[in-house]
């Protein structure tokens, strides 16, 4: 298929690692790139990319999973709305199984009897809310700025329809301050990232410039094994010639200007504000929130929350993971009590975890 076939050809990426390890054998120390994107850990792991590159370049995981950067108190409180008499809670399949204090979980309240439903689209959210008037539908708005948008696009719809039982607990995030966060922590020594290519598709390129003024190279990479290599190689040509910049190595897929309508959506309905990321702690302006005007399809607004006692997963290692401090067979629980089937921490429970990409590839 095009687009597909060419970016799995076993010939070019064999040249890419020939390129891959000319440049880093230039050099004695260990270059470190961190791909921030759940869909570059998968393929990573999937493909085996690690294992095809020399000693001296180190690929690690960053908070590229939205699931998995939710914070434990905003599972907890999520789990607590859902608990709600006369609510109907909505959520994306991730979010079900994610664990929040002592064990509690949204799949094990529904299993208790609590309405929360799994949705593929917010089109279902509104359709849920037409068909159930006399109820408060919640709808638990995860993601970066890729669904983001869709998220503003049903709000606008529902103020437009008149609809008034529908809100969304928006734990949404954006991707450039944690990136900025973790350029700026001297313990991870990040020599480049792998921008995230979904995400960039609504920022466009400009958005990561902070990262070459830094010094470091930044390249937004496409998600097949050939554009992975390449995006290592375009990081390290960056690298040997002192040229940090922001380079784009998904053509086939990126607007260098990005999504303007995308973007329009999502400064029509939300504000930035702090937000806490699991493992990066509370980070400025990295969060997004419902704008005081349509404040009334905010479900923090709504309902009076009480105050909730959050405690993190005893012997979890999911913050130093996101952080990219420890890989996961560094965390004792890793394929030992936590598992796909029993995961005990949200990097386990996503497809995009690292965790559950290391259990499934490695």
């Amino acid at each position: 298929m095009k687009h597909i076939d060419e970016y799995r050809d076993p010939a070019l990426a064999r040249a890419l690692i020939e390129k891959i390890k000319k440049l880093a054998f230039r050099t004695s120390r260990t270059i470190t790139i961190m791909e921030v994107c759940g869909s570059h850990t998968q393929a990573i792991g999937r493909y085996g990319i690690r294992k095809l590159l020399p000693e001296n370049v180190r690929l690690i995981s960053g908070p590229g999973c939205p699931v998995c950067v939710t914070a434990i108190s905003d599972v907890d409180r999520a789990i607590w709305f859902a608990s709600q008499k006369n609510v109907i809670f909505t959520t994306f399949g991730d979010m079900m199984r994610v664990p929040g204090t002592e064990g509690a979980s949204l799949q094990k309240l529904r299993a208790e009897g609590s309405d929360i439903r799994v949705v593929s689209s917010t089109l279902d959210c509104l359709n849920i809310a037409n068909d159930n008037s006399g109820k408060e539908v919640i709808f638990m708005g995860i993601g970066f700025e890729t669904t983001s948008p869709t998220v503003a696009s049903m709000i606008i719809r529902a103020k437009d329809k008149g609809i008034r039982n529908l809100s969304v607990m928006s734990v949404h995030k954006i991707i450039p301050p944690a990136m900025m966060a973790l350029a700026k922590d001297p313990a991870l020594n990040i020599d480049g990232f792998m921008c995230p290519g979904h995400v960039s598709m609504v920022l466009g390129a400009e958005a990561y410039r902070f990262i070459a003024e830094s010094g470091r190279p930044a390249v937004i990479t496409g998600f097949e094994p050939v554009d992975i290599l390449e995006g290592v190689l375009l990081i390290l040509e960056q690298i040997t010639e002192n040229r940090p910049d922001v380079t784009i190595q998904y053509k086939r897929g990126i607007n260098p200007e990005g999504n303007h309508k995308a973007r329009e959506f999502i400064d029509a309905v939300f504000e930035t504000g702090d937000s806490e990321w699991r493992g990066l702690g509370i980070i400025s302006a990295s969060g997004l929130f419902i704008k005081n005007s349509l404040r009334s399809f905010d479900t923090l607004s709504r309902f009076d929350i009480p105050a909730i006692r959050s405690q993190e997963i005893k012997g979890c290692s999911c913050g130093d993971i996101l952080k990219g401090i420890k890989t996961p067979d560094e965390c004792p629980l890793f394929a030992k009590t936590c598992t796909p089937v029993n995961p005990l921490g949200p990097c386990m429970v996503s497809a995009e975890g690292t965790c559950s990409s290391y259990y499934k590839y490695h």
